[in-house]
């Protein structure tokens, strides 16, 4: 269901699709995140997502004016997981609350692998 704002001039509708590329692209700009993650880590198996295809790694339900967002992400070997996932949780709300003039929620970050640095 995607987002919805109203006002006295009208309603805007904001695709999940759209809310989805805003929060991928925030997240990789944090640092110590390698990249996004397929949804369906199916197998153990976790497949790295090209930079055109961020929001394939962001799952994104939107309830009146409110979102709620889950991130699929692999994180830096060496890096606090705990300190790079607050970082993401900030820079995600506050992008889409700052963008889109929706409330954030929650954001979950699942973390589906580590990348160790050649």
């Amino acid at each position: 269901m995607p987002g919805k704002l109203s006002n006295e001039f009208g309603t805007i509708i904001i695709d999940d699709q759209v809310l989805a590329s805003i929060a991928g692209i925030s997240a990789m700009e944090c640092y110590g995140l390698v990249g996004m993650a397929a949804k369906s880590a199916a197998g153990g198996l976790v497949e790295l997502i090209k930079r055109e295809q961020l929001s394939k790694g962001v799952k994104v339900q939107t309830e009146n004016d409110t979102i709620i967002i889950d991130l699929f992400v692999i994180v830096e070997f060496g890096t606090r997981i705990s300190v790079v996932a607050n970082n993401i949780i900030e820079k995600v709300k506050y992008n889409i609350e700052h963008l889109t003039g929706m409330h954030v929620k929650k954001v979950n970050i699942n973390v589906q692998g580590v990348r160790v640095e050649k």
